[in-house]
């Protein structure tokens, strides 16, 4: 098991090198120019020379990459071309935001994702499975931000329960803190909780009919006994696939979610920065999105040799 943790961490740094040179390569092609966003379209054209000079946008690609990768490996991302603040501290301000998102999401769709697909498991192709199938084919053909703004109509203006959009921090109430993250949480579930259900429901399906179940009901055991002890934990590697997989999806998703209502995350931040064409602020961003993907992704393969005793054998 050592040996697979070293050889996948050491495949990881490759994909991260990658992943920041790509991202470095195609921030440099958004269209505009930082140092106009910094003096305004009155800045004469010395003085647009000065600041690209200034803050090395003429220097060649290399030689900008390498100069911001040693700065990123000691900790140093740089500094907002726009609000002067260091973009490592902007991030440590927004990430607990995106972070907790993430997690309430996650909580909420594997949560019913979970009891769903062992109910509907047990039946195949009866109405309680056909009535899921139904709902999760529902949610899965609704974007996310047509989801939000349901979610905002019934729960924050018909029926005035939830706040809309806005941010209390969890120091300041807990209470509300949860009431403000609970319809974009909810949002950004409900796409994953169709994903994750069918895919538990079709592996539990499947492992149902193995031989060792049918030897499980001979010995007399409960339904709810085989469904949770002997078969789901079997099928769950595929759910634990899905859920390293959708890793991205969810980030996606964050960066529409905290938009539409108004959260002061990380994915609200890379928007400020493309749109502003603050290239820093934009390349920690990606930066902080792919070492979180590619670490989820790592513990994802641990779990593997958890759930099943054969992959860590076979590795």
């Amino acid at each position: 098991m050592a040996w697979v943790v070293l050889r996948r961490g050491a495949q990881l740094v490759f994909v991260l090198l990658a992943v920041t040179v790509l991202a470095f390569w195609m921030i440099t092609l958004l269209p505009g120019d930082p140092a106009m966003q910094i003096l305004g379209y009155g800045g004469d054209e010395a003085a647009l020379e000065r600041v690209r000079r200034e803050l090395g946008l003429d220097d060649p690609f290399w030689s900008r990459y390498a100069a911001w990768l040693a700065g990123a490996v000691t900790g140093d991302l740089g500094t907002s071309y726009i609000t002067s603040v260091p973009v490592g501290e902007s991030l440590a301000q927004r990430m607990p935001v995106t972070l907790e998102l993430l997690l309430l999401s996650q909580v909420i769709s594997l949560g019913l994702a979970v009891p769903a697909g062992l109910a509907a498991a047990r039946r195949p192709g009866g109405p309680l499975d056909r009535l899921l199938s139904t709902a999760a084919f529902g949610l899965l053909s609704t974007p996310v931000f047509v989801s939000g703004v349901v979610l905002i109509m019934l729960f924050a203006v018909r029926w005035p329960l939830l706040p809309a959009t806005g941010h209390t921090p969890f120091g300041v109430s807990p209470g509300g803190n949860l009431r403000s993250m609970l319809l974009p949480a909810v949002t950004l579930a409900a796409g994953q909780l169709a994903v994750y259900a069918r895919v538990l429901r079709s592996d539990l399906v499947a492992t149902l009919r193995e031989d060792y179940i049918t030897l499980a009901r001979a010995r007399g055991l409960s339904p709810r006994r085989i469904l949770w002890r002997h078969a789901l934990r079997p099928s769950a590697i595929s759910l634990v696939t899905v859920v390293g997989l959708n890793l991205g999806a969810l980030i996606g998703g964050a960066v529409i979610i905290e938009t539409l209502f108004g959260l002061p995350g990380v994915g609200r931040l890379i928007v400020e920065g493309i749109l502003s064409r603050d290239y820093l602020v934009v390349q920690g961003g990606v930066l902080v999105v792919a070492v979180g993907y590619v670490l989820v992704n790592f513990a994802i393969d641990v779990v593997y040799g958890v759930l099943d005793p054969r992959i860590r054998h076979a590795s």
